[in-house]
């Protein structure tokens, strides 16, 4: 800045100075300014020296300052680390002997479920395996009875081709539901009537029923042939079995329904019921003529529910014969009630009394106790009256 301000004047004065003057003050100011920037280049390059060799204490000073901090901090992230590491290592080994324990625990508990599970599916496969054996030696079993069936059935196919065996399997199968169903002494097996005619089971109802026929019919033969394939037999079994029960009932009618003897219908049972089934499909006809001539048609299953309703009935006639005896022991109950309200009453007064006797007793014990208490307190007074109990 001096320099430019200097050039600047000596040009101003060169103006008005001669060429020479200007020479000889360029030189002056030449060396002046020579001795100057000498003089400034050495005191820049002192305080450089200086400045640089204080910059260079002040970083070895920080620098120092920097490597004894970082030293401490290693110092201490190294005990922290350590620190944390030997915590970290004591949580680490008790959560792995937990971990063990634990594991052995459940292993041992697992062991013991699958031992369990084991014995458990072994018995129930030796079980299983028992059972299985039972079913084959009742498999076996089951086998002979059916072997012994077949036996069986091929004897019942041969005794239903005979009339007569037919006939006896019909009424066998009467009698038997007759038995179950209706109690001793209510009906009579091949009883005769007054015409002579027997009939194979008589009911004997309370009036104004009085005495129900039942006779077993098995039209076997005809109804087997209906089922082949050829349609003229079928047609001439339909014939042949539409005659057949058409004869059953008039017999039924002609023999057993006895006006002032019998009941006013009688009953048909036919032991098969595909056979009664087929007739009241097929040939409602025969059911109306049926019906005309009071003779019900009935197979096992239908007459269980008649002989039911004739179980009820007699049961209902039996109850009905037995209300007088019933209201004789009602008036004699009745009698035994009122003397047990008589002598009720009576220890009900006599408990009344002595209720009250009681709560006079307990009066005079407590006057008594009083009496007691104020000779143990010595205020007994000469002149007080006697206590009254």
């Amino acid at each position: 800045m001096l320099i430019c301000l200097s050039l600047v004047l000596l040009l101003w004065h060169g103006r008005r100075q001669n060429q020479a003057d200007i020479t000889q003050q360029l030189n002056a100011m030449q060396m002046a300014v020579t001795d100057r920037l000498g003089r400034t280049e050495q005191q820049v390059t002192t305080s450089a020296s200086d400045l640089q060799t204080r910059l260079t204490a002040q970083l070895q000073q920080q620098q120092q300052a920097q490597q004894q901090t970082l030293a401490a901090t290693l110092a201490s992230m190294g005990q922290q680390m350590q620190q944390t590491l030997t915590i970290t290592t004591d949580t680490l080994s008790k959560h792995v002997v937990a971990l063990t324990q634990t594991t052995d625990q459940r292993l041992h508990e697992i062991s013991g479920q699958v031992e369990h599970r084991l014995q458990a599916g072994f018995d129930k496969t030796t079980e299983t395996f028992t059972r299985v054996l039972e079913h084959l030696s009742r498999i076996d079993e089951a086998q002979k009875k059916i072997t012994e069936l077949s036996g069986h059935v091929i004897s019942l196919q041969a005794i239903l081709n005979d009339k007569r065996s037919r006939g006896a399997f019909g009424e066998v199968q009467l009698q038997a539901l007759v038995q179950n169903l209706m109690p001793e002494g209510s009906y009579t097996w091949q009883a005769t009537l007054s015409n002579g005619k027997r009939v194979d089971c008589l009911l004997n109802l309370p009036a104004p029923t009085g005495q129900v026929p039942i006779d077993a019919k098995f039209p076997l033969e005809s109804y087997q042939q209906q089922q082949t394939a050829d349609l003229a037999v079928q047609k001439t079994a339909s014939s042949q079995f539409r005659r057949d029960i058409r004869k059953h009932i008039r017999d039924i009618a002609d023999k057993y329904l006895i006006p002032g003897e019998t009941a006013d219908g009688a009953v048909m049972f036919i032991p098969a019921e595909a056979v009664f089934a087929e007739i009241h499909a097929h040939y409602p006809e025969l059911v109306a003529e049926a019906q005309q001539a009071r003779v019900w048609l009935v197979s096992p299953t239908t007459l269980m529910a008649v002989l039911t309703t004739a179980r009820a009935v007699l049961k209902d006639d039996a109850t009905r014969q037995q209300v007088h005896i019933i209201q004789e022991h009602l008036h004699k109950l009745s009698a035994d009630f009122n003397r047990f309200q008589q002598r009720m009453d009576k220890l009900a007064t006599h408990i009344r009394q002595a209720n009250d006797d009681v709560g006079m007793i307990h009066t005079s014990a407590q006057k008594i106790s009083r009496r007691f208490a104020q000779i143990e307190a010595a205020e007994l007074d000469t002149t007080s009256e006697p206590v009254k109990i």
